[in-house]
């Protein structure tokens, strides 16, 4: 009976805790000005914004504008790409919601991602560290996801 009582409450807690995680994500009205005052903040000042920082473009093929930012492209007290290391520079993913706003995603460490049509469907290509593909050494490991609605979908790795 005990066992049974776990198995409902787990039950449960798979149900209702996606819906709670997600209806706590705060809709950012302006992704790029939220970005760009952390950073000049956390800079003291003296931070910059290259050309890259921040594309717009519909990744998950719901028609609305979402948007990709590049922190590679920032330069914080002289020095471009702070957070950048040899996995790659952190690149966060934006969606944009009928409700108005943008939510925050995604945050990877990629080296870049190319968007390509696969399928009918446009898809992400994030070339990142060899070991998110379980290789220690060699060419960047390739994974290619969908994003639907608001969830990134791993189609394939290589």
């Amino acid at each position: 009976m005990k066992s049974l009582l776990i198995v409902i409450l787990n039950l449960i807690a798979l149900v209702i805790m996606p819906v709670v995680a997600q209806a706590q994500q705060s809709l950012v009205q302006d992704p790029v000005a939220f970005e760009k005052e952390h950073f000049t903040k956390r800079c003291g000042g003296q931070a910059s914004f290259g050309d890259g920082f921040a594309t717009e473009r519909d990744i998950n093929n719901d028609s609305l504008t979402d948007l990709v930012v590049n922190e590679g492209e920032i330069t914080c007290k002289g020095e471009k790409g702070p957070d950048c290391t040899d996995e790659g520079c952190p690149y966060n993913f934006y969606i944009h919601v009928a409700e108005g706003g943008y939510i925050l995603v995604a945050t990877a460490h990629i080296y870049g991602y190319d968007f390509i049509q696969r399928f009918g469907n446009m898809v992400l290509v994030m070339k990142m560290h060899p070991h998110f593909c379980d290789r220690t050494e060699g060419d960047p490991c390739e994974i290619t996801v969908r994003v639907r609605g608001v969830k990134f979908v791993t189609v394939a790795k290589k």
